[in-house]
């Protein structure tokens, strides 16, 4: 894994110069064959929720347990009910979750808004751990210097883009055409895997900061959780999807 990643890196430098000055489009089909090299790709709009990896109270004080019950138990497991429900006996039901989120254009917004909670929410619990001291390493941390300069610039960027979200949302660090990693927001159940995203990639890292995530513990003062965040974030998670997106990217 790592002569391949040290050889892809190679092609991102060269990319990045050949390229820099007239980037060249990633269409619908450029992403569609890109995620079907994910691990994820099997999702469907059939597909249930996963277990967390760990118990609600795991993520106290930065989320507290009742909190976290209520989000997945509650929120999480009615997205990917309304996803079943909208996606039964239809041309969704089998296809690829990734793949429709490359033409949701084509979906109701029924399915749009549940298809993106399902997902986002999964992705969510996934990048996030008890505090352990964690921090990103590796390619990952390489990646991250040479987009932002540093991990403070990093931290700055994302939870910029957080804060400033205005209403519900989601916050993402992502790897985009390229290989580079971009920092965005999307409004409501929105995410870059959607073909109607402004930033299009493969998300590694994000933070819900729609209200139901935070306000039990933190009320009105989104910036107070935003900070707190950096805490329970899972590098060694981010950092394998981070692998994965590159391979997958210029593979």
């Amino acid at each position: 894994m790592k002569k391949l990643l040290s050889s892809i890196f190679v092609v991102v430098l060269f990319s990045a110069f050949t390229f820099g000055s007239n980037p060249l489009p990633a269409d619908n089909s450029f992403w569609s064959k890109v995620f079907s090299r994910l691990s994820e790709y099997q999702l469907t709009g059939q597909s249930k929720q996963l277990p967390l990896p760990y118990a609600y109270k795991d993520l106290e004080p930065t989320i507290d347990a009742k909190t976290m019950e209520i989000h997945y138990s509650k929120h999480h497991a009615t997205y990917t009910k309304n996803m079943n429900d909208a996606t039964a006996n239809t041309d969704n039901s089998a296809k690829p979750l990734f793949q429709l989120f490359t033409e949701i254009e084509n979906s109701p917004a029924l399915v749009k808004n549940n298809a993106g909670g399902f997902y986002n929410h999964l992705l969510f619990w996934t990048i996030l751990a008890p505090e352990s001291g964690q921090a990103p390493k590796g390619e990952l941390l390489r990646a991250i210097n040479e987009s932002f300069g540093s991990m403070d610039k990093l931290k700055e960027a994302f939870s910029n883009a957080a804060k400033k979200q205005f209403g519900s949302g989601w916050a993402w660090l992502t790897v985009d055409e390229k290989g580079k990693l971009v920092v965005s927001s999307t409004p409501n159940q929105d995410n870059p895997l959607m073909s109607t995203s402004e930033v299009r990639g493969i998300p590694i890292l994000t933070l819900d900061v729609w209200e139901h995530a935070y306000y039990l513990n933190y009320q009105n003062r989104r910036a107070d959780y935003v900070d707190a965040f950096w805490k329970i974030v899972n590098w060694k998670e981010v950092g394998r999807r981070y692998e994965e997106a590159l391979v997958a990217i210029l593979y």
